[in-house]
């Protein structure tokens, strides 16, 4: 086996993994959970500005 017929099975390794990607993108079963996912940026994020409860400051040893 020579370098060009490795090379030639790499191509064709990473065609059909190319052709397997597009079809399982273009896929109609998949287009809900893509529409989901693109819309992830306009979810609506918790409410910063909501007043928080102070913590406690647990890294301090009450050594009395």
């Amino acid at each position: 086996m020579d370098i060009g017929t490795l090379r030639g099975l790499g191509t064709l390794l990473v065609f059909v993994a190319f052709v397997g990607l597009v079809i399982w993108v273009y896929n109609g079963k998949r287009k809900k959970s893509f529409d989901e996912a693109a819309n992830l940026p306009f979810a609506d994020e918790p409410d910063e500005q909501a007043p928080k409860k102070p913590d406690e400051d647990v890294s301090r040893s009450k050594s009395e």
